[in-house]
C-alpha cells in the first residue's frame, strides 16, 4: 500500500484528505456513519467568539454542478465548541483544525488566543462571502490579508496558522504572498466563489441573502488553477480545495503543488465521499507504482 502520510506545518496527518469547514459540522453526525479517525483532519464549522444565528432562510440553493450557500457562519460560539465538541474530535484521532472568523481584528486575535494550544491548527476564514461585516472585507486586498494574518499570528504561541484565501480577488498569488508575509504557516484555497441563482417565476434570487458562495464540482478547474498559482508564489504549504468528488480530482491538486486537500460539498451528496477518496488515492498510487503521495506533489509539467 502507498504511503499517504503528510506532515503539514509539523502536524502529522494520516493522509492528505481533510473535511472542509462548513460541510462536516463538528464531525458527530458523520461519526455515526464511519470512523472519522480515518481522515487526515477535520476543519470545523466556522467559529466566532460569540454564538451566531446566521442568515435568514432560504440559505441553500442548487445550480447545475454547484450549490450556493449563504449560511452566514451560524455557530454556537467558541466556548460551546470547547465544552461540547472538541473532546469528541480529539478522541477520534484525526487532526483538529479550528476554522475561525471575526468582524474585527480584535475578534480574530481574541479567538486565536482562546484556541491556542487546544487544537492542532487554526484555519483563518478571511474570505467568507456571506458575512456583511468581517470576512469578505479582510480577504480582498493584499494589505488587509497581511494585516489580519499578522494580528492573528501574534496571538498564537503553540498552534500553526492556516489562512484560507478567497478566489474573489484580482490576484490569488498576490494575496498568497501577503498571507505568507503576515506570518501564515500554511494556506488553504479556494473558498467559495460569489454567485446568484434566480427563481424566474418570482423573478427573485433563490437565496434570502440574494448572493451566496458557490461550491461543488463545477468550480474545480478554477480551484486547481488558483492552487497552482499560489503554490508557485509562496514557500509555505498549500492545501487545495474546490469541487473534489473523487480520488482523481484530489490528485489533480496534489500534482498542481498542494500538500493536502479538503473535501466539502461532496459530503452532502455522498456522506461516505472522503473514505472513498482516500481508498481511491491509495489504489491509484499503487497502480501507478508511486510509493508515497509526497512523490506526486508538484509534478505538474506545463505544455509548451
Amino acid at each position: 500500500m502507498a504511503d499517504l502520510k503528510v506532515s503539514l506545518c509539523g502536524v502529522q496527518l494520516k493522509n492528505p484528505v481533510i473535511a472542509a469547514s462548513g460541510t462536516f459540522g463538528f464531525g458527530k453526525e458523520f461519526g455515526e456513519l464511519y470512523d472519522i479517525g480515518l481522515l487526515g483532519g477535520v476543519s470545523t464549522k466556522g467559529l466566532t467568539l460569540e454564538p451566531r444565528a446566521g442568515n435568514p432562510t432560504p440559505r441553500i440553493a442548487e445550480g447545475r454542478g454547484v450549490i450556493l450557500n449563504a449560511v452566514g457562519l451560524q455557530n454556537p460560539g467558541v466556548d460551546a465548541f470547547l465544552e461540547e465538541d472538541l473532546g469528541f474530535l480529539k478522541s477520534s484521532g484525526t487532526a483538529v483544525i479550528a476554522n475561525v472568523a471575526g468582524r474585527t481584528l480584535d475578534d480574530y486575535a481574541g479567538i486565536c488566543a482562546r484556541l491556542d494550544g487546544l487544537v492542532d491548527m487554526i484555519e483563518l476564514n478571511i474570505s467568507c462571502p456571506n458575512v456583511k461585516c468581517g470576512g469578505m472585507a479582510f480577504g480582498i486586498r493584499p494589505e488587509s490579508v497581511e494585516e489580519v494574518t499578522r494580528v492573528s499570528k501574534s496571538a498564537l504561541r503553540r498552534t500553526p496558522l492556516m489562512v484560507k484565501l478567497s478566489p474573489n480577488v484580482e490576484s490569488i498569488a498576490a494575496n498568497a504572498v501577503a498571507a505568507e508575509r503576515g506570518g501564515a504557516d500554511c494556506l488553504s484555497l479556494i473558498n467559495t466563489l460569489t454567485g446568484m441563482v434566480v427563481d424566474i417565476e418570482r423573478r427573485r434570487p433563490l437565496l434570502a441573502n440574494n448572493t451566496g458562495g458557490v461550491s461543488g464540482a463545477g468550480v474545480r478547474p478554477v480551484a486547481v488553477r488558483m492552487t497552482y498559482e499560489a503554490c508557485r508564489a509562496v514557500g509555505i504549504p498549500v492545501v487545495g480545495m474546490g469541487g473534489i468528488t473523487c480520488a482523481e480530482d484530489a490528485l489533480e491538486f496534489i500534482i498542481a503543488g498542494a500538500a493536502a486537500v479538503q473535501v466539502g460539498t461532496a459530503n452532502f451528496t455522498d456522506p461516505l465521499a472522503m473514505p472513498r477518496i482516500i481508498r481511491g488515492m491509495d489504489a491509484w498510487l499503487d497502480a501507478h507504482g508511486v510509493a508515497s503521495v509526497g512523490e506526486l506533489r508538484g509534478t505538474l509539467r506545463l505544455n509548451g
